[in-house]
């Protein structure tokens, strides 16, 4: 395939073009030439969009598309299209789906689904098997099949040992351990955060602390037995504060924040609407400062959607049995964008590509073309007409966002929404 994409202003601060508006030609999937008004003599196809703004591919770290097992919530062709329209190049996969991916097997599975999609996928395998927190899974045979990296989604792992051991074991092939943080015990039947919101709205509590007293834990069990470690959808000021204390003292820790925790907070629940149960749960505004804080003072290394579909009848439901999930992939940019500096936004979407070891081109001649293309300016209000998923449960609906996500080119494949 051959295009001249047009009067792109490229948002790539590693580029040699960052913050200039030029043609890039694309070749066979690389880009072959970039420069002011390249000339067309042959008359290959052209792109011009309006306001059209190109950076490195986006990578979204935390994934969930119930294939297999779960098809009728979302399907792996499915997703990666949607993902491709939200400017998504790649995806990391959670194992949370039935069976789960503990294994060579499940990991080969959902690899040769997502063949020939122009959004890569790239699957986490289960930490233990089963996600059962028992037993550890087969983690050196997984990352021989592709694995990025190994965890239980948002099951908190109890066993302090087996963690630790984790830990030990996965440096022989710098292997990357993900540590969701929310003690079982402390959070009890708890269904949304902790103060003047669920108290009255008589919903019963998860307090701060079942989260941060597990970060703490963990934290520890890394300045032990050295490795990396990965901390996902952090939610409280607390938990900021810890990590950033973790990195001053040189450990390898990185962390994520979600979205729906960077734009939107506890007050949502006033309607009992089950599209804001998640996991963990929506925190206070001082909360979501100190969120936006830790992204700008690089604390918080990545954003992801935590995009999760849920079907209908898990979700209309009362509160207290509801499942935990919204999805996030589609309005994940416009919402950010209401928040937060682009070059940020971008910033926190590309970034994890090297944590996951997963190659990231810059944009330069030369180079594969795996960028992302869209508009920073423009008001929307996000609308189930938006939404591309199976599953229809976003926390985003009603929501205003800015800017307009056009598509992407990866894998030699132009896709645009």
């Amino acid at each position: 395939m051959k295009i001249i994409i047009r009067s792109a202003k490229i948002i790539d601060s590693k580029s040699p073009f960052h913050n200039q508006t030029i043609d890039l030609l694309i070749v066979d999937g690389f880009i072959k030439k970039i420069g002011k008004s390249l000339p067309n003599p042959d008359k290959i196809e052209e792109l011009k969009l309006d306001n059209l703004h190109v950076s490195q591919g986006w990578f979204d770290s935390s994934v969930s598309l119930g294939e297999p097992g779960f098809e009728d919530r979302e399907t792996i062709a499915n997703g990666l299209e949607v993902a491709a329209k939200s400017g998504f190049t790649a995806i990391a996969l959670q194992p949370n789906s039935f069976p789960i991916i503990d294994n060579q097997a499940q990991v080969n599975f959902v690899k040769n689904k997502a063949n020939g999609f122009a959004t890569q996928l790239f699957p986490i395998g289960a930490l233990t098997k089963e996600s059962d927190g028992k037993d550890m899974a087969e983690l050196f045979d997984m990352k021989n099949s592709g694995a990025v990296a190994f965890g239980d989604y948002t099951k908190n792992l109890d066993n302090a040992n087996l963690l630790k051991i984790a830990l030990q074991y996965v440096q022989d092939f710098d292997g990357l351990v993900i540590a969701f943080a929310q003690d079982d015990k402390i959070k009890g039947n708890g269904v949304a955060n902790e103060g003047v919101v669920s108290t009255r709205l008589g919903l019963k509590g998860i307090p701060d602390l079942a989260e941060e007293i597990q970060i703490a834990r963990n934290l520890f069990l890394l300045e032990y037995t050295g490795g990396k470690m990965h901390i996902p959808t952090i939610s409280s000021a607390k938990s900021v504060q810890l990590i950033k204390e973790a990195k001053a003292k040189g450990l390898n820790v990185t962390c994520s924040a979600t979205v729906h925790h960077l734009v939107l907070t506890d007050e949502k629940l006033e309607g009992f609407d089950t599209r804001y149960k998640v996991t963990p749960p929506l925190k206070t505004e001082s909360d979501r400062q100190a969120l936006i804080n830790g992204i700008l003072d690089g604390t918080i290394d990545l954003i992801t959607s935590d995009h999760n579909p849920i079907d209908i009848e898990h979700k209309k439901m009362e509160f207290d049995l509801a499942k935990n999930g919204t999805i996030g992939l589609e309005s994940a940019f416009g919402a950010l964008m209401t928040v937060l500096p682009l070059e940020t936004i971008i910033d926190k979407f590309t970034i994890g590509k090297a944590i996951f070891s997963i190659s990231n081109p810059i944009i330069s001649e030369g180079e594969i073309a795996n960028i992302t293309l869209f508009n920073p300016e423009g008001a929307s209000v996000f609308t189930k007409e938006n939404i591309l998923s199976k599953s229809k449960n976003s926390a985003f609906l009603g929501t205003n966002l800015k800017g307009k996500v056009y598509g992407i080119f990866n894998q030699g494949k132009l896709i645009l929404g």
